[in-house]
C-alpha cells in the first residue's frame, strides 16, 4: 500500500504530519460522501458546521469525504452525483434562534438513487456546534455499518496554564473547537474523569498540600478525598467507579495506592523505596501497568492487585513513562534521544499485553510526542506534539495508521483525559 500524508484542514494552517497508510477497507474504495448545504441566510454556522463535518468524515477513516458548498438545487439529480462517482450526499440545514442551534441532516444513497433519512438535531448553546457535525457523523458513520466512533461525542477534560500559580481546568470536543471553563481560581491540575457518563472529574487542587477533589459539573458540588505532601494524582478509574489508583507521596517519593471511594479505605499498592507513578488498570482490573525507576531509569512495569510480583514489561529504551492502555494493548512515550543542552525526541511506542508477546510498534516518527490517552472504545489515541516550536493535539487512528492534528492556540495544556 503506498504512503500518502492525511492533512486536516480547518481554518487554520496545520504543521508537519507523520507520513500515514492509504486507508482502504477490506481492499475496496471507501465510500465517496459530499457534503452540501441548504440555506445560505445562517451562512456562518452553516458554513462552520459543513467545514466540520466533512472533517469529522475524514477522521472517521470510514470516507472520502468533499465540501460541496451551497446547494445550487433543491432537487436531487442522482445522475449528476454519481458522474462525480458520489456514493453518498448529505445536505444539512442549520438554524439559529438566540442562543440555540437547530440542525437537520438529509442522507441521500446516490447508486440506489434513493432518500435514505432526514435527522434533526439541537445544541442550546451555539459554542457546542461543533458536537451537530459530530452526532451526524456517527450517525452516517452507523448507517454504512462501519466501525463506532462514538468517542466524537465524548469530551476532553484539560488543565491550562494562565499565568504563575494558575490553572483552569476545561472541558472541550475533541477537535478543541469547543472550550468551557469550568474550574478557576488557584493552581488546578490533573483532572480525570470520574465517571463514564463525563458528569464528574477528579483533579488536584493546592490547598495546604496538593489535594484530590472531586468535583460534579452538574451540581458544582466539590468533596476532598485525599492529600499528599508532594504528589496527589488520580492515575486512573476503574470501570465501575468505585476504585482509583492514586500516584500520592506522603513522606517523599510517589507511590501507588489504591483507594476505595465507597469505604474511603485507602491501601499502599508496593512496598518500594523508589518511584511509582501513573498505575493504569489492565487485564479486567486484576492488575496495573506503571512507570518505575527500579532499574535506575524510568520504565514500564506491571503488578497484580492482590499481591503477586512485578514485572518489567518493556525491553526497549531506556527511559520510558506516560503510560495508557485499553486492556489488550499498551502505549507509552519513550526518550529517544539524551540531549542534555538541546532538545530530545520523545516517540510513541504501543506494545501487546499478551503473556509472551513481543510485539512492539512506533507510532510517532518526529518531535516530542507525549500523554497518550486512549479512547472510551480503545481504537484512537490522543496525545500532545510539539515540533518545531509548534503545538498541537494529535489523534492516531490505530487501525487506520492515520494521525490528525489540532493546533493549540492560547491553551497550555499541563495534563488532560479523554
Amino acid at each position: 500500500m503506498r504512503f500518502v500524508s492525511l492533512i486536516l484542514l480547518f481554518s487554520l494552517k496545520l504543521f508537519a504530519i507523520d507520513a500515514t497508510l492509504e486507508i482502504v477497507k477490506n481492499g475496496n474504495k471507501i465510500p465517496y460522501i459530499m457534503v452540501e448545504r441548504l440555506n445560505a441566510e445562517n451562512a456562518d454556522f452553516g458554513a462552520k458546521v459543513l467545514k466540520m463535518l466533512v472533517a469529522d468524515l475524514k477522521v472517521s477513516g470510514h470516507f472520502q469525504a468533499d465540501d460541496g458548498g451551497v446547494s445550487k438545487s433543491l432537487e436531487i439529480n442522482y445522475k449528476d452525483y454519481a458522474d462525480k462517482k458520489v456514493d453518498l450526499l448529505a445536505q444539512i440545514k442549520v438554524a439559529k434562534s438566540s442562543n440555540t442551534l437547530n440542525a437537520t441532516i438529509s442522507l441521500y444513497d446516490i447508486n440506489a438513487s434513493k432518500h435514505i433519512y432526514t435527522k434533526s438535531y439541537t445544541e442550546n448553546d451555539i459554542k457546542r456546534f461543533p458536537f451537530l457535525a459530530h452526532n451526524m457523523t456517527i450517525d452516517i458513520n452507523s448507517y454504512i455499518k462501519a466501525p463506532s466512533i462514538q468517542w466524537m461525542q465524548r469530551l476532553v477534560v484539560l488543565s491550562s496554564y494562565v499565568g504563575s500559580g494558575s490553572s483552569e481546568i476545561l472541558i472541550c470536543d475533541y477537535t478543541l473547537t469547543y472550550q468551557k471553563v469550568v474550574v478557576k481560581g488557584g493552581l488546578n491540575i490533573f483532572p480525570k474523569w470520574a465517571d463514564s457518563k463525563q458528569e464528574s472529574i477528579y483533579y488536584t487542587k493546592y490547598l495546604e498540600v496538593p489535594t484530590i477533589v472531586k468535583h460534579n459539573l452538574a451540581t458544582g458540588q466539590i468533596e476532598q478525598l485525599v492529600g499528599s505532601e508532594g504528589v496527589a494524582i488520580v492515575s486512573d478509574v476503574s470501570k465501575n467507579g468505585e476504585n482509583l489508583i492514586l500516584s500520592l507521596s506522603p513522606t517523599a517519593l510517589s507511590d501507588l495506592y489504591i483507594f476505595n471511594t465507597k469505604s474511603k479505605n485507602l491501601r499502599r499498592l508496593a512496598n518500594y523505596s523508589g518511584i511509582d507513578v501513573d498505575g493504569k488498570f489492565v487485564n479486567d482490573e486484576k492488575e496495573i501497568i506503571f512507570v518505575s525507576d527500579r532499574l535506575g531509569y524510568p520504565n514500564i512495569f506491571m503488578m497484580r492487585l492482590d499481591g503477586g510480583g512485578t514485572e518489567q514489561v518493556v525491553l526497549h529504551g531506556r527511559n520510558n513513562s506516560a503510560i495508557t492502555s485499553n486492556g489488550k494493548y499498551a502505549v507509552y512515550t519513550s526518550r529517544e534521544t539524551n540531549n542534555e543542552f538541546g532538545g530530545n525526541t520523545f516517540n510513541l511506542y504501543l506494545i501487546s499485553l499478551a503473556p509472551g508477546s513481543n510485539y512492539i510498534r512506533r507510532l510517532t516518527a518526529n518531535g516530542k510526542n507525549q500523554m497518550p490517552k486512549y479512547s472510551s472504545d480503545g481504537g484512537s489515541i490522543m496525545y500532545l506534539k510539539h515540533y518545531k516550536n509548534q503545538s498541537a493535539l494529535g489523534i492516531i487512528r490505530v487501525d487506520y495508521n492515520a494521525n490528525y492534528f489540532f493546533p493549540l492556540n492560547k491553551v497550555k495544556i499541563q495534563a488532560f483525559d479523554w
